[in-house]
């Protein structure tokens, strides 16, 4: 009986190690561009923004009768004692809070209103990823943190020996319905030492829940 053989593409492979190095150094608190100039957008902070299905404590200094806990609707508003919905999809805590403020003072309700406003669960943050990856699957996004394309694709498994990395997609549907297409050279970011680019332009591009993507395969 003839042993079964394995053709393992060395380009892709070198790719995927390559990608998996700047994963665990990453993980390791290295930086993986320590010669390269960093980009100003892989180093801003990560806010957290609310969206819809989370679950948040508003407290209302002086106030307990008004504090509650309450869940965002699909539109992103909250419901609250004595004010009209509150919309607060979208904002960060502090946003929402100065939101949340600003209607209480409009409907004459407080003269000048304190609010704390924490997240007590967040709602499942979910991408898509398909094509050629070793494991096509929904994964999580981190809560408070940013999450990459170069980081759903490791999640997935890595890329398979086919993988076009030169083209992955990320299709998402903004919330006036409008979907976009973004192409993402994983290559280039791996030359680039870990900087998420596309095209056209040159901006670091974080995913967001309901982010769809695709690897396509190359052509042999």
């Amino acid at each position: 009986m003839r042993a079964a053989t394995f053709s393992i593409h060395p380009r892709s492979t070198a790719i995927a190690l390559s990608i998996l190095g700047l994963t665990t150094l990453a993980a390791h608190g290295q930086n993986p561009a320590a010669s390269a100039p960093v980009r100003v957008e892989a180093q801003k902070a990560f806010i957290y923004k609310l969206t819809p299905s989370d679950r948040i404590r508003v407290e209302i200094y002086g106030e307990p009768d008004l504090s509650r806990n309450v869940r965002i609707d699909a539109q992103g508003r909250i419901s609250l004692p004595l004010v009209d919905d509150v919309k607060v999809g979208g904002l960060t805590v502090d946003e929402a809070k100065k939101a949340i403020e600003l209607a209480y003072r409009e409907g004459l309700i407080l003269r000048k209103p304190e609010v704390k406003i924490s997240v007590e669960d967040y709602a499942p943050r979910l991408v898509t990823v398909n094509g050629q990856v070793r494991t096509p699957q929904q994964v999580s996004l981190p809560a408070e943190s940013f999450f990459t394309v170069v980081d759903a694709i490791m999640r997935a498994g890595g890329p398979t020996d086919i993988a076009k990395l030169t083209a992955v997609t990320v299709k998402r549907t903004l919330p006036d319905g409008t979907v976009k297409v973004f192409t993402i050279d994983v290559e280039g970011i791996i030359r680039d030492k870990g900087r998420d680019r596309t095209r056209p332009g040159d901006t670091t591009l974080y995913l967001e829940p309901g982010d769809n993507i695709y690897v396509p395969e190359r052509l042999i």
